[in-house]
């Protein structure tokens, strides 16, 4: 559920920050600091973490006892899936966050300073209501994913003054949804957010920021995938045996990809979009690797 919350606030970030207008000028990134802009996001942003927190803790957390605040490891729980979802959410909200204050012209200091850390900032505030709560706790193991979720988006600005490594997402519907809906989601728009079995987390590596001397297209990518299988419960042994038994595995994916902010285009229209819909690995063939199974090629891989 808390997945499906940060994920949803991810999307309605995009939305707000991005697709504010289908007016091709108001899209337009501000030359010089544009304080209407800027002051407007400050507001907009504050306000929606502010309800997604309250949010939060009324639709959630409200139905479990309170606690003082205390930690929890969780580290070896889905197969590590779960953690990367915090990092793949971080770096998301960071990006959003740098690229419209860009949008408002602040400098590009402060775009990386207070956008880039955006991800990091709301995700500790998850943290620490998870702290305050009896079902869970604070994760030290969920804070240095969303660390690095934010040190990967920062850390190539810095570096590149670009994105050449994305981290991407793709989903494909699992048989074990149906066997646990209420913990892997009941219906796919459940199940696209919370079921960890049919989640794949992508490092896409764009060749020609690499290699730019050769004849690459410039938004062709190379992805690096992992994903896991097999998973009823966070961990291998439960206290409900209905959900201990099972063969879980990890997955390794290589596969080809788009970087769709590398399409050359003059609409700010379709440069938002494609800035929205390059969260999503595009789906192409892919080999997939695994201890049990050994080296398995998909046509298509979602």
């Amino acid at each position: 559920m808390k997945q499906a919350l940060l994920h949803i606030f991810i999307g309605f970030t995009c939305f707000t920050g991005f697709a504010q207008s289908g007016i091709n000028s108001f899209l337009k990134p501000s030359d010089t600091l544009n304080k209407p802009r800027r002051n407007a996001l400050v507001i907009s942003e504050i306000a929606l973490g502010t309800v997604s927190l309250l949010a939060l803790d009324q639709l959630w957390y409200a139905d479990y006892p309170r606690s003082n605040i205390h930690t929890l490891d969780d580290n070896n729980e889905w197969l590590q899936i779960d953690k990367m979802g915090h990092a793949y959410s971080s770096y998301q909200l960071g990006r959003v966050g740098a690229n419209v204050l860009k949008w408002s012209g602040v400098s590009r200091k402060n775009q990386l300073l207070y956008g880039g850390t955006l991800g990091f900032t709301f995700l500790t505030a998850v943290e620490v209501l998870d702290g305050f709560s009896e079902e869970w706790g604070f994760s030290w193991g969920d804070m240095a994913a969303n660390a690095s979720g934010t040190a990967l988006f920062v850390g190539q600005e810095l570096l590149w003054n670009e994105q050449r490594i994305t981290l991407k997402y793709s989903f494909h519907r699992t048989k074990y949804a149906e066997q646990r809906p209420d913990k892997l989601g009941n219906g796919l728009a459940e199940e696209f957010l919370k079921d960890y079995n049919g989640q794949t987390y992508w490092l896409s590596f764009n060749l020609y920021s690499f290699f730019s001397n050769s004849k690459i297209p410039t938004w062709i990518n190379v992805a690096i995938g992992y994903g896991a299988d097999g998973m009823l419960a966070g961990t291998r042994k439960t206290s409900d045996n209905l959900f201990s038994n099972h063969n879980r595995m990890r997955q390794y994916y290589l596969s080809l990809d788009v970087d769709l902010t590398r399409i050359k285009t003059n609409s700010h229209f379709l440069r938002t979009l494609f800035e929205i819909f390059n969260t999503i690995k595009v789906p192409l063939p892919t080999l997939e690797f695994t201890e049990d199974n050994g080296v398995r090629l998909h046509g298509i891989y979602f």
